[in-house]
């Protein structure tokens, strides 16, 4: 990994040994900084912003130069895939995603194509090789994609949702079509990480935002026997190198031992887990990733120094953490407390390797 100056990242998700722990933020290029906002307005719309590739390699380096991140991640969105469906993405000023037209029928499920990136996501790669050129082996690139379970229930309840009514009554009442529209979308996301790697990116997360909205049969039926089926079917090896895979089940504490055998290399865990208790859970079969709550990020500097702290204990000595939050930072929150977070990170995980 010679080719690169700062490889924590990498070597904490392959559990190697790193001389502090390593850093990033879910959603660490977003609203909540100033020169973000700015770029977005300049762009028109977020998906304008997203499908330009000289914008998205901007966005993807903002928070590298305000802070001492160990990881770059694309700047897009997860709805990429079903948007190349024909799905017709759109966001309403802060309402979140929405779909032009839903998933109601077999119909409309056996009309969806499978994404070909190249063609129908060119933007993508193109960021991806933009961004890797701009960071000129500073820090790794993280590339991304949502879960199938997690597109679909985008995709059948036309948005955001809070009690995923629709999806559940299709995958409770007529899980053979259910199946054929989450295989349709694994392959699309085994092709679109692919092609991300492919590309540039040097790890890649799976983002299973609504995997804990399920019970336990349902959440291996139809969320983790697919994101296992994408692991296999990634790969990982890229430039002389171990592409490692993040799998984050937002809500999926109860599920980590199963999570921990489909072959990724990192689970991504929420704030709702003791961190210690989970690595006394998964041992060393792979790294973990988090887990402090975004929302301490509003308290003052000397709080999240001491949850920083709480974390990295429950942790313990020795390689395999990635630090993060365990979930997005939001909106609201000053880049002020951010800086605060990431530098007590590295100061206090000294002593812990």
């Amino acid at each position: 990994m010679s080719d690169l100056k700062n490889d924590r990242f990498l070597r904490a998700l392959l559990r190697q040994p790193v001389d502090a722990t390593p850093v990033w933020v879910m959603r660490q290029a977003g609203r909540y900084l100033p020169e973000y906002r700015a770029r977005r307005e300049q762009a028109g719309d977020f998906m304008s912003l997203c499908q330009n590739p000289q914008g998205a390699c901007e966005v993807t380096l903002q928070p590298l130069e305000r802070f001492d991140l160990d990881a770059a991640i694309l700047f897009s969105d997860i709805l990429t895939i079903p948007d190349a469906m024909g799905m017709g993405l759109y966001f309403d000023q802060g309402e979140g995603p929405k779909f032009r037209k839903a998933i109601e029928t077999a119909k409309d499920i056996e009309d969806l194509p499978i994404v070909n990136t190249a063609s129908d996501l060119p933007y993508v790669p193109d960021a991806i090789r933009l961004i890797r050129r701009e960071l000129n082996g500073r820090v790794p690139l993280i590339g991304f994609s949502g879960s199938p379970w997690t597109l679909a229930t985008y995709m059948i309840e036309g948005g955001s949702s809070k009690d995923f009514a629709k999806i559940k009554t299709m995958a409770y009442s007529n899980p053979d079509l259910m199946a054929v529209l989450l295989e349709k979308l694994t392959l699309s996301v085994i092709d679109y990480l692919n092609t991300q790697i492919a590309a540039g990116a040097q790890a890649v997360q799976i983002f299973d935002t609504w995997g804990g909205v399920l019970s336990t049969s349902a959440y291996q039926e139809f969320s983790l026997k697919y994101m296992a089926q994408i692991v296999a079917g990634l790969n990982t090896h890229s430039e002389g190198r171990e592409v490692p895979v993040i799998l984050f089940t937002k809500g999926g504490g109860g599920w980590l031992e199963a999570i921990s055998v489909t072959g990724c290399h990192a689970i991504g865990l929420d704030w709702t887990q003791d961190i210690g208790q989970a690595r006394g859970r998964v041992g060393d079969r792979v790294a973990l990733q988090g887990n402090m709550d975004p929302a301490i990020l509003r308290a003052p500097a000397s709080v999240i120094e001491a949850e920083v702290g709480v974390i990295l204990a429950s942790y313990g000595k020795g390689a395999g953490h990635v630090f993060n939050l365990g979930h997005g930072v939001t909106p609201d929150i000053d880049p002020e407390r951010v800086s605060a977070f990431v530098d007590a990170v590295h100061n206090y995980s000294v002593n812990f390797h």
